[in-house]
């Protein structure tokens, strides 16, 4: 650094300079994260909440007061960096609830760097010249010299009171916001982040008879057929459930430049019911609240994971009903059953068996364990032998193409045009078409065994791998030349369901909107399994015409799906936006502040009846 400049910087109050720095910072996270980018309204937002703590140090602080501010410093900029990578993935402003993630974050780590745009780390430039100026010790003594002297203490307490008055101003108004994104830009994301810390989103508990189907029924709109089509269609049959990682709708009957990208889930869907109108609806614990809201039919909880929060209930569910009728029950996933706490999960939604890296071992791995091709290859393997003592649930984790999709090159099955090398849409593509490719491999072996023809065959994605806020121009413009149009957050959102049940299912599209709650209640029909006495927020996709799905995490609290809408609240209803499905603009029907209040209320059923469960550990 220029000895005129250092001169300068010494002169600088700690106050001023600390200031300049922390409002660059601010610009550079408002720049990622909100629609608008910076503006002058950072100055009042975010700015007092740092006075606050400047002036506590100015007040308390007579020696080490350096060393504070660099404190505070440091405090701030790994807010905002946190702030600013959870949002390039999950598109949420990210609250110390996600600190139950930590413990996943080295897991994912490949996930993370993949996310981080170069100039992202101009958030840490000045921490590395203080670390410089810590090698020329004169000059670094020659500034604490400077900082230790004191400022006018009169003009210390005047600017703490305006910044308090400021923080509470910019709070208490938007405290009533539903859209956490909007809420944080108003209050300024470090007092959102302080606002967080000491509220309490809980709604009130409604009590258990208040909770019952014909009431959630109600708020969904919906009545139960008397004479259910497909009921018993196949009883007695095996049940397959593939979940397939950040597979997104659009890969059907994807083609580039001629080539099929996933052949097979192509002639599952020409040959079966395929629901291409169907949604994602996990939350924090991504794909372990997949496999929860699948075997459950619950919402996840309003914030941290359902493996972590909910797995200390006794939690009716879908292999404990199958279990009732005479099935056995088992899970197979690649990685290892502690990873989003998936031993207690899978105890408390009633899994007999689970297998996991300790039984799959090693061989082939790709990301967090052994690949697609040794998950189908072991488990058809356990499937013929579980056939032999009568019929079975088994759910399949798949793996491979997990984020951010850099499958090793002896995994290539397809060679992408020049366009897409070096893209994340290129690499997540290949992935997906490797899954694909592996999934044939599974369905041929299931043929062979004898074992496809006496299943039930559900498959799924478990959330979306192609982020809007993660994509750079090239791939949104990718993306909108596989779409025809601009990639958008229904988009986003929309997973595939494919049922096969060889003798029963059909080639047929059904385009009702629904989500992954739905699927336990329509396997159980197919199965002929009574959900009578049975709580479940899902709806049979084969018996019911009209949906309403709540969203959660994803996307803002409030959001909702309904048949030809997608809905994300501003402030209240009344700000909220409407996106139709599939980009149609002319089919789309507006959500209405009923359905919109109907929403929130199912949102609360669920937490309120799982929350009442009785305990596993009393």
């Amino acid at each position: 650094m220029p000895a005129w400049s250092f001169k300068r910087l010494i002169h600088m109050k700690p106050f001023i300079f600390f200031t300049l720095i922390l409002i660059l910072k601010g610009m550079l996270a408002y720049f990622v994260i909100f629609d608008g980018g910076p503006s002058w309204t950072l100055l009042v937002t975010e700015i007092p909440f740092c006075w606050l703590l400047f002036c506590l140090i100015e007040w308390f602080a007579t020696k080490r007061k350096l060393v504070y501010y660099v404190t505070v410093n440091l405090l701030v900029t790994a807010i905002f960096f946190a702030v600013i990578m959870y949002y390039k993935y999950f598109g949420i402003i990210v609250t110390y609830h996600a600190l139950e993630q930590v413990n996943q974050v080295t897991a994912v780590k490949s996930s993370v760097f993949s996310l981080l745009d170069p100039y992202y780390l101009f958030i840490f430039l000045d921490i590395i010249v203080f670390f410089v100026l810590l090698f020329r010790r004169k000059r670094a003594l020659d500034w604490k010299r400077m900082s230790q002297l004191p400022l006018n203490r009169a003009i210390v307490s005047a600017v703490f009171i305006v910044s308090l008055a400021l923080c509470l101003f910019n709070i208490l108004p938007n405290r009533a916001s539903m859209n956490e994104i909007v809420k944080a830009e108003d209050m300024g994301i470090l007092n959102y982040e302080l606002y967080t810390l000491f509220s309490d989103p809980k709604q009130p508990t409604l009590p258990m008879s208040e909770i019952t189907q014909a009431a959630i029924d109600r708020e969904k709109g919906i009545e139960e057929p008397a004479s259910p089509k497909y009921w018993q269609a196949s009883k007695g049959k095996n049940l397959i459930i593939v979940q397939m990682e950040a597979f997104q709708n659009f890969l059907v009957g994807l083609t580039i430049d001629g080539q099929e990208i996933t052949p097979n889930m192509n002639k599952l869907a020409k040959a079966h019911i395929y629901f291409s109108n169907f949604y994602q609806q996990v939350g924090q614990g991504n794909t372990s609240d997949a496999e929860f809201v699948v075997n459950t039919s619950f919402y996840t909880p309003p914030t941290g994971a359902a493996s972590v929060v909910y797995t200390d209930r006794a939690l009716p569910s879908l292999p404990k009903l199958l279990q009732a009728n005479g099935y056995q029950t088992a899970t197979f996933h690649t990685n290892f059953v502690e990873f989003w706490n998936r031993s207690e999960l899978y105890k408390a939604i009633g899994f007999e068996k689970y297998y996991d890296q300790n039984w799959f071992g090693k061989d082939d791995t790709v990301f967090f364990g052994p690949s697609d091709e040794v998950l189908y290859q072991k488990t058809a393997e356990q499937l013929g032998e579980m056939q032999k003592s009568g019929p079975f649930y088994s759910q399949l984790i798949t793996m491979s193409s997990h984020h951010p999709f850099t499958i090793p090159e002896r995994k290539y099955k397809i060679k992408l045009p020049a366009r897409y090398d070096g893209t994340f849409v290129g690499d997540y593509i290949r992935a997906q078409n490797y899954a694909d490719y592996a999934l044939g491999l599974f369905i041929d072996d299931l043929k062979k065994r004898g074992i496809w023809d006496n299943s039930v065959f559900v498959i799924y994605g478990d959330h979306l791998g192609l982020p809007i806020y993660s994509l750079n121009n090239d791939e949104k413009k990718l993306m909108k030349e596989i779409y025809g149009r601009d990639y958008a957050n229904t988009d986003m959102i929309n997973i595939p369901l494919i049922i096969s049940a060889p003798g029963v299912t059909k080639p047929m599209e059904l385009k009702e909107t629904g989500g992954q709650s739905d699927i336990m209640p329509t396997v159980a029909n197919l199965l002929g399994i009574s959900l009578q006495d049975h709580i479940h927020f899902g709806q049979d996709l084969l018996n019911q015409s009209s949906n309403i799905l709540p969203e959660r995490y994803y996307l803002p609290t409030g959001s909702l799906l309904t048949d030809h809408d997608m809905f994300i609240p501003g402030t209240s209803f009344k700000d909220g936006t409407n996106h139709p499905l599939h980009g149609d603009a002319q089919a789309a029907v507006p959500t209405t502040e009923d359905q919109y209040n109907r929403a929130l209320k199912l949102l609360q059923m669920s937490d309120s009846y799982v929350s009442q469960l009785p305990s596993v550990n009393p």
